[in-house]
């Protein structure tokens, strides 16, 4: 069995700058006569990847090793395996020669040229390749979605890199050398591509990089500050939310704190990564701020939006760690109340520096740690949604709900030329401006003002919906409809 040669698989691991890159090339091979297929029937199989932490890179190799059990099985030929981003980055050519199917490996600036070399190979059945080389500058790359004359809807929540790569050096961090130094984006590109996107129906952007608040500072940027950005996305007719990740909390400016005061359209939501609530600890992860820092940002961010909800990031069981130094980030985690939190164990990384650090905390300890650490962040984040409760707010509806609808309401006389409830298509999900995910019924079709992209199953995407919150779960809320969308 050889499948068609112009067919490809994609699969995504690790950060939201990934996936974003995943829908990039999954748009540009369509663009270059590719068509999307399942695992199953693919050519191409491409693995966009992330080695921040051991887990994910593992499931990199676990990944490539079921293609191959799969084809052999299968009795299938002519399949081949692309990797791309931090692991194909950090590995290199050797991906090739440990797994013979890999004839393309791309790292986090080579993916500007990965669909042009994946036609090649399409053509070229011995040719092998990679594209692993640095970039001085921010890389721009064209997109098909966004092109004169086939331009088509896009969806109603999109992310936009903004800059690539770090300049920080966290001692626990492989960032810097897979995705390079910072390298910030010209402004005018981000707004530009903002504004298209949102003419092509978009109504939430996410500004994307390693550490936006160091956007604009490399010697390769054009000037404009991150706060100046906002403000000019902001300011795009039609724009309903702007949001941003990740933070540094060293790099935060008082201007990026008072947007969030003066830029209606700026979410008040902010991942904020704490990592760790010992100053000794920040200090061995060369981190750059303290508690302190941490302490007056919260509050500065609290008094300019008094809605804000915050989320972090927690690294557990750090070289020198000890019970107290443990304890202090779980009094900040409380002190905070973040609605969320994404939660490690710490994990030795390839040329990290604090693989050489002494006084590696036990395994076992440390899990026993982020345990603790779990249970109390799970119960912070029951409290914060269901704080929610009664409350009224505004979702914007991205996808169709998993949650099945109840039988719509009988009418009396029903018109059968009248638009008809889909079943369990009724319940659509949305978030609020906080980021909270809400499940909500929404029978038949919205006003005309906001026509159908594929039919009526469809109608609702993108569709602003007044809700008031009714019930809260361990993830999300139940809302109902509150008023009439927009």
């Amino acid at each position: 069995m050889t499948p068609d040669t112009r067919t490809f698989h994609i699969q995504t691991f690790g950060c939201q700058m990934n996936a974003a890159d995943s829908e990039w090339l999954s748009r540009s091979l369509e663009g270059l006569g590719f068509r999307e297929a399942p695992f199953e029937e693919a050519a191409f199989h491409i693995l966009n990847t992330c080695s921040v932490r051991d887990k994910p890179e593992q499931k990199v190799y676990s990944e490539l090793g079921r293609i191959a059990r799969h084809c052999k099985v299968n009795k299938i030929d002519g399949v081949t395996v692309c990797v791309g981003g931090c692991v194909a980055q950090q590995a290199g050519p050797a991906l090739a020669k440990r797994f013979p199917q890999v004839r393309l490996v791309f790292g986090t600036d080579g993916i500007a040229r990965a669909p042009e070399a994946i036609s090649r190979l399409a053509e070229e059945k011995r040719l092998r390749l990679s594209l692993l080389d640095f970039a001085e500058d921010y890389v721009e790359r064209a997109d098909p979605r966004l092109e004169s004359g086939r331009r088509v809807p896009a969806p109603p929540s999109v992310f936009v890199n903004i800059m690539q790569g770090c300049d920080n050096y966290c001692a626990y961090c492989i960032v810097p050398y897979v995705r390079g130094g910072q390298k910030s984006r010209r402004a005018q590109a981000v707004v530009d591509e903002c504004r298209t996107l949102v003419e092509a129906g978009s109504r939430e952007i996410t500004l994307l990089g390693q550490n936006v608040n160091a956007y604009g500072q490399d010697k390769g940027a054009d000037g404009a500050s991150f706060a100046s950005l906002l403000h000019n996305v902001a300011a795009i007719p039609g724009l309903e939310r702007l949001r941003f990740v990740t933070s540094h909390p060293k790099d935060i400016a008082p201007e990026v704190v008072a947007a969030f005061a003066g830029l209606p359209a700026l979410c008040p939501r902010l991942h904020l990564p704490l990592q760790s609530g010992s100053d000794k600890i920040l200090r061995a992860m060369n981190r750059r701020y303290d508690t302190a820092r941490y302490r007056a940002i919260v509050k500065a961010l609290r008094a300019a939006r008094p809605d804000i909800v915050l989320t972090t990031d927690v690294i557990v069981g750090f070289p020198g760690e000890s019970e107290d130094d443990f304890t202090a980030t779980m009094d900040i985690m409380e002190e905070v109340g973040f609605a969320s939190a994404f939660s490690f164990v710490y994990s030795d990384r390839p040329r990290a520096r604090a693989t050489l650090l002494p006084d590696k905390v036990d395994r076992a300890l440390a899990f026993e740690r982020l345990s603790r650490l779990q249970e109390k962040q799970n119960q912070a984040s029951e409290r914060v949604l269901a704080a929610m409760v009664g409350s009224d707010s505004v979702i914007l509806v991205e996808s169709r709900s998993r949650m099945a609808a109840p039988p719509a309401p009988e009418a009396s006389e029903p018109d059968a030329r009248a638009p008809q409830p889909t079943g369990d298509g009724c319940f659509w999900q949305g978030k609020t401006p906080q980021g909270f995910i809400v499940n909500v019924r929404l029978d038949g079709a919205p006003d005309a003002g906001r026509p159908a992209r594929d039919g009526l199953c469809d109608a609702w995407l993108g569709a602003m919906v007044p809700v008031r919150i009714e019930e809260a779960a361990k993830h999300s809320l139940k809302g109902r409809q509150a008023g009439a969308p927009w």
